[in-house]
């Protein structure tokens, strides 16, 4: 694989275009109106991004020099398709991994596992581990595993599809030390809590349930 670091934009595309191929297939391969609009998605996007089509244009043109892109001419317009799987050389759970991560940020496995849903249902926790383990064993890696916060049960996973990542940006400020463990542990508790709170909520409104 001699494929180089993508930049922030070139990993929203790539990772738009696997989304709603897996989302909206009947509208798959993507016009250019149709990707830049799921670039700027408002919900599950970590960044939320504001691209212009052109910028958006312009990752294309990049990721199709990569051959993680290819261009589909259509009836009346242009359309554009991954080709993730091949390039890296991973399976589909794993480009489900992948695809999460560039397009949310930095998640646990568990939220992972729910929020790769609607690209690949995995049966457990351990199961999306596994797949985040094999693809930090790969040379060059294209996934780590984050220092873990203090009182946090869970370590989250980065993607390094866009190279390196500064581990020290995500080490987290250790607990006062005037706060006992068992409060620090019960405030993470209640962190974690509150998030899956928020991604239910928001996978549900996803899919359209009340």
């Amino acid at each position: 694989m001699s494929v180089r670091d993508l930049t922030p934009v070139e990993a929203r595309v790539l990772a738009v275009l696997v989304e709603k191929q897996h989302t909206v297939p009947d509208s798959y391969p993507l016009s250019l109106n149709a990707l830049t609009l799921g670039c700027n998605q408002k919900t599950a996007r970590e960044p939320v991004m504001n691209l212009s089509e052109p910028e958006v244009l312009e990752a294309l043109n990049s990721l199709k020099e990569q051959s993680l892109v290819f261009e589909v001419s259509g009836n009346r317009v242009t359309r554009f398709e991954h080709n993730l799987k091949r390039v890296y050389g991973v399976p589909g759970q794993a480009e489900a991994l992948l695809t999460v991560l560039m397009l949310r940020g930095p998640q646990t496995a568990a939220e992972l596992r729910l929020n790769a849903e609607r690209l690949h249902r995995f049966a457990d926790i351990s199961s999306v581990e596994g797949f985040l383990d094999e693809l930090a064993a790969r040379e060059p890696p294209l996934a780590v595993k984050l220092p873990r916060a203090p009182g946090a049960r869970e370590s989250r996973w980065a993607q390094l599809l866009c190279g390196p990542v500064e581990m020290s940006a995500f080490a987290p400020a250790a607990a006062p030390a005037s706060m006992p463990a068992r409060d620090a542990e019960l405030q993470a508790l209640r962190a974690e809590v509150d998030l899956l709170k928020q991604q239910v909520a928001r996978l549900m409104h996803e899919l359209g349930l009340q």
